[in-house]
């Protein structure tokens, strides 16, 4: 069986993962930022950058895995910059060394089918 520690939450959604991804990659976004990144409405970059905050932050949704966290602007005071937890460190550490492990199979489909 696995334990919790490798397997994705199933509350997670694809938009989630992608605004995870963004922030992963970038960290210090703003929410504006990762919406136009990842060609979402400010809405549902904000809705999903939100699911994946710390349960115990005001800005998260109930139950929130936690590797986001968000702090308001220091330059408008008004919107929030995404920063990873270190959870999301973690997180994205993990998937950082199982892409580098990966193994291309395209070359060898191309050549398989000459």
């Amino acid at each position: 069986m696995r334990s919790a520690r490798t397997t994705l939450d199933p509350r997670v959604t694809v938009n989630e993962v992608i605004a995870f991804l963004y922030a992963a990659e970038n960290d210090g976004l703003t929410v504006q930022e990762v919406a136009y990144l990842a060609g979402f409405t400010q809405s549902t970059a904000s809705r999903s950058l939100r699911a994946l905050r710390r349960a115990d932050s005001d800005w998260s949704q109930a139950q929130a895995p936690g590797p986001l966290e968000a702090y308001l602007n220091p330059q408008d005071g008004r919107s929030h910059v995404i920063q990873l937890t270190d959870r999301g460190r973690e997180v994205r550490d993990r998937l950082g060394a199982i892409i580098r492990q990966a193994v291309t199979i395209a070359p060898q489909r191309l050549t398989a089918a000459a």
